[in-house]
């Protein structure tokens, strides 16, 4: 055997029998190693399974690495295995937790442009907008009775009939509808078509519309445009709002009207100085606005397509009768409580130049007597001096 334990076992029994001790010696010392053998043969026998998997996948892996060297003695085989301990699993991590995506609530994609914006809408508008209705419904204002829609020739034909519609609008631009009304009332009177008006002298027309706001400015425009109508639309108005856009004195709140009232289509919203004034005035606007333009775009990106022909009637009647330009009558308004404008004090009025007129003073005169009053002479204030003489 070419195990190192026999090679020294016989080195010592050869020294043992030379020294005189016999063969006895030499078979105690083999009996002991043969029972330590045995023991350790019995504790390899006993190992767990687990020791044992563990040691035949180690030999497996050395003979693929190693596959040249020699096969070791059944003696190291034993110490291996007493000495070879289990390999520790790796205890397995927790899931690791997924961040959950944060989804705005309301949004909308702008399919030409591609970008997602939020909704954004005003908080109370829809109750602000039901205590307008009940105001408004009476159905008394001014704009109720002589507004554009009240301005034309019910019996007249369908192209005069808009183009009446167009020149109510054009004529109410800084103009009260009472005005406007009346001057319409003289022009439906002259003739009041595209034709008639072409035919007209500035001087004859000038006179029949005063005194409208800028009525000079609106002759040239009422002059010009009627050409246009007259030369490519046969009398009639453009059905867009950008063919009508493109008339001279023309803009776009007109033409938004002109294309609900004359053509029954809602292209967007007429802004006026009441829609203006009053949706800044409620808060219906994401930021405050400066011009009705901006206040038109406002308003078409979150108000509903439905009330953009309503929105227009029911805020010009309102600004004319209750949320009026200065001092408006916030303690009978039924938004006094949510509108954040409300009981605002008007600007106060710059007083006029000059020294403070004093009252003249009371003059009694006695009795018996007949009193004469100069009122010729002024005094430098502007007063008239009272003289008193006796006679």
């Amino acid at each position: 055997m070419s195990s190192p334990f026999f090679t020294q076992s016989r080195t010592a029994t050869t020294r043992v029998t030379r020294s005189g001790g016999g063969q006895r010696s030499g078979g105690t010392l083999a009996a002991a190693l043969r029972s330590r053998l045995s023991g350790r043969q019995s504790e390899a026998n006993t190992a767990p399974s687990v020791e044992v998997k563990v040691e035949a996948e180690e030999e497996k892996v050395s003979e693929q690495e190693e596959p040249f060297t020699a096969a070791p003695s059944t003696g190291d085989k034993l110490l291996q295995q007493s000495t070879v301990q289990p390999k520790p699993e790796p205890e397995a991590s927790p899931p690791r937790r997924r961040r959950r995506l944060v989804k705005l609530e309301y949004e909308k994609e702008d399919v030409a442009s591609g970008i997602k914006t939020e909704d954004w809408e005003p908080p109370a508008w829809k109750r602000q907008l039901e205590f307008i209705r009940d105001m408004r419904s009476g159905r008394d204002a001014p704009v109720d009775k002589m507004g554009a829609e009240k301005c034309y020739d019910a019996g007249a034909p369908a192209h005069v009939r808009r183009f009446q519609v167009l020149v109510s609008l054009m004529l109410s631009s800084q103009t009260k509808d009472q005005v406007t009304a009346a001057a319409m009332q003289k022009l439906r009177t002259h003739g009041c078509t595209a034709q008639n008006v072409l035919a007209t002298d500035d001087k004859t027309l000038g006179e029949l519309i005063y005194p409208v706001g800028f009525w000079r400015n609106k002759v040239k425009y009422l002059k010009r445009t009627s050409a246009v109508l007259q030369e490519e639309f046969g009398g009639d108005i453009p059905n867009s709002v950008e063919g009508l856009v493109r008339l001279p004195g023309v803009g776009p709140k007109m033409a938004h009207l002109a294309m609900d009232i004359a053509w029954n289509q809602v292209s967007g919203i007429g802004v006026d100085t009441h829609v203006h004034r009053i949706s800044n005035r409620l808060g219906w606007l994401r930021k405050p606005t400066k011009n009705p333009e901006d206040t038109r775009k406002a308003l078409e990106e979150w108000l509903p397509r439905e009330l953009w022909s309503e929105i227009n009637w029911l805020l010009v009647g309102f600004g004319q009768q209750v949320c009026l330009p200065i001092s408006p009558l916030c303690s009978v308004c039924l938004n006094q409580f949510s509108c954040p404008s409300a009981h605002r004090s008007s600007p106060a009025k710059r007083p006029k130049s000059g020294p403070p007129r004093s009252p003249s003073p009371r003059i009694k005169a006695e009795p018996g007597r007949d009193q004469t009053i100069n009122q010729k002479t002024l005094s430098p204030t502007g007063q008239r001096r009272v003289i008193i003489c006796a006679i």
